[in-house]
């Protein structure tokens, strides 16, 4: 395997992890004690970290760099 397909993968699976634990802890929260409105603020921070993830996964992994 060449190195960019073992950080493809490795990216993939670490993004994944990640989104996992922070949607569950999302929604244990809103479904918990604070409910939906307590609960708004996190879910709109956790949007916002899930979407730098996201690039980042995109930026570091996929997109090709000029050299």
């Amino acid at each position: 395997m060449n190195s960019r397909l073992v950080n493809i993968i490795n990216g993939l699976i670490a993004t994944a992890l990640l989104m996992v634990f922070i949607i569950g802890l999302a929604k244990s929260i809103a479904e918990g004690f604070a409910g939906f409105e307590g609960a708004l603020p996190f879910i709109v921070i956790v949007a916002f970290v899930l979407s730098l993830v996201i690039y980042d996964f995109y930026d570091q992994c996929i997109r090709r760099r000029k050299k």
